[in-house]
C-alpha cells in the first residue's frame, strides 16, 4: 500500500501557537514538508484546489511544479483538480509539464470539488455541475490518448485535429477519479477503468464498502482487468508520539475548520465528544501514535476489500510547521513501513 499526504495549504493562524504566517512563509513551509516527505520515502504528496480566502492552493499545478524540482522520488498529484472549472487542454499541458520536470512522477486526481466558489468565479452555471464534469472528463481522457484530438461536446469549442503539447514523460499520465459518496460517481470510475480516490472524512469507513464494490463490479462489467481498478482513500489524520498528544493537538484546528464549514452547510458545532467517537477503531479519523494509526489503516483496508493508497490530510487542523514535519517523519519512519509489511507487494497501475 502507498502512504502519502494531501495538503489544502490552509492560510489561517496555527491553532496551537496562534501564529499567523504570511502566505509566502506558508508556501515555503509547504515545500519543506514535501521535501521531507520525499526524504522519508513516503509515496505521494497531493495538493488540493480551492478558491477561498482560507486556502492558498488555487494554483496547485504551480506548487507541484516547484515541488518537482526539489524532490527526487515522491509522486506528485492534485487532490483534487476541480475539472468542472478548468479547461482540459490546459490541465493536461500543465500536468504533462510537471511530469517532464519530475521525470515521470506526476499524476492528477480529478473531481467536482466539495466547494462551489469556482463556478461563479469562472463564469460557470452551477446548474451544469454534473454535465460540465462529464464533458470535460471525456475530453481530458481523449487528450491523454491522442496527440491530435478530435472531439465535440458541451461547454467548450470542438477540437478538429489540433495537437496538444507537451506530451508527458510517462507513456500514460495517471488520472484518478476523486469521489465523495455519490453512487453514480463510483460507477463512472469503474466503467471508465480509472483508479478511484475516495474522500472519507467522517462516520465509519466500512459504510463505503458497498460503493467500492459497486465500482469494482462496474469495472468488471466494462471489461477492465482487476489490476486497473485501484482504490485509494483520502482521510483526515495525524501522527504524534502518543495517542493523547495526537488527539489534543489535532482537535482544536479540526473543530474550528468543521465548525466554520458547518455554518455554511447547516451543521452544528463540532464537540470533543464527537471527535473522540471518530477516534474509535470504527471511526474515520486516523489520529494517534504510529501503532494506533498503523493498526487502523490495516483495519480500514480490510473493511474495504483492500486499498492501494492512503493519503493523510492534516492541514485541516492548522498545526504548526514543526508538528507537521514531525508527523511526516513518523509516517515515513514508522507507519509506512509497518503498513507495507501488511500489504501485498503491488504497484499502482496507470489510470
Amino acid at each position: 500500500m502507498q502512504i502519502g499526504i494531501d495538503s489544502f495549504v490552509a492560510a489561517v493562524p496555527d491553532t496551537l501557537t496562534g501564529e499567523n504566517l504570511s502566505p509566502a512563509d506558508r508556501l515555503s513551509h509547504l515545500l519543506d514538508e514535501i521535501e521531507c516527505a520525499d526524504r522519508v520515502k513516503l509515496d505521494v504528496f497531493g495538493i488540493g484546489e480551492h478558491h477561498r480566502a482560507d486556502f492558498l492552493d488555487s494554483a496547485p499545478e504551480t506548487i507541484l511544479a516547484a515541488a518537482a524540482v526539489r524532490t527526487a522520488r515522491i509522486r506528485l498529484t492534485s487532490a483534487v483538480t476541480v475539472l468542472s472549472a478548468n479547461d482540459p487542454v490546459r490541465i493536461f499541458q500543465q500536468f504533462a509539464t510537471i511530469d517532464l520536470l519530475s521525470h515521470g512522477r506526476a499524476e492528477m486526481i480529478v473531481g467536482r470539488g466539495s466547494f462551489v466558489e469556482a463556478f461563479p468565479l469562472f463564469g460557470l452555471d452551477l446548474a451544469d455541475y454534473d454535465s460540465l464534469f462529464a464533458s470535460k472528463l471525456e475530453l481530458l481522457l481523449k487528450i491523454r490518448e491522442n496527440t491530435q484530438v478530435h472531439w465535440t461536446g458541451e461547454h467548450r469549442a470542438p477540437l478538429t485535429g489540433q495537437a496538444v503539447y507537451p506530451r508527458p514523460y510517462q507513456r500514460t499520465l495517471p488520472i484518478w477519479l476523486g469521489v465523495g459518496g455519490t453512487p453514480a460517481s463510483f460507477v463512472r470510475a469503474g466503467t471508465l477503468g480509472l483508479p478511484l480516490m475516495v474522500a472519507i472524512i467522517g462516520g465509519e469507513p466500512r459504510r463505503f464498502r458497498p460503493l467500492i464494490d459497486l465500482y469494482r463490479e462496474a469495472g468488471r462489467r466494462a471489461g477492465h482487468p482487476l489490476n486497473r481498478l485501484k482504490v485509494g482513500i483520502h482521510a483526515l489524520g495525524y501522527v504524534a508520539d502518543t495517542d493523547q498528544q495526537a488527539a489534543d493537538e489535532f482537535f482544536p484546528g479540526y473543530a474550528r475548520s468543521f465548525t466554520e464549514i458547518g455554518k455554511e452547510r447547516g451543521w452544528p458545532p463540532i464537540t470533543r465528544r464527537q471527535f473522540e467517537a471518530l477516534l474509535e477503531p470504527e471511526g474515520a479519523l486516523l489520529v494517534g501514535d504510529s501503532r494506533t494509526v498503523t493498526d487502523k489503516i490495516v483495519s480500514v483496508s480490510e473493511a474495504l476489500g483492500g486499498i492501494e493508497r492512503l493519503s493523510f490530510q492534516m492541514s485541516i487542523a492548522s498545526l504548526p510547521h514543526a508538528k507537521r514535519m514531525h508527523a511526516i517523519e513518523l509516517l515515513g519512519a514508522k507507519v509506512a513501513p509497518a503498513v507495507r509489511d501488511h500489504s501485498p507487494k503491488v504497484s499502482v497501475a496507470e489510470g
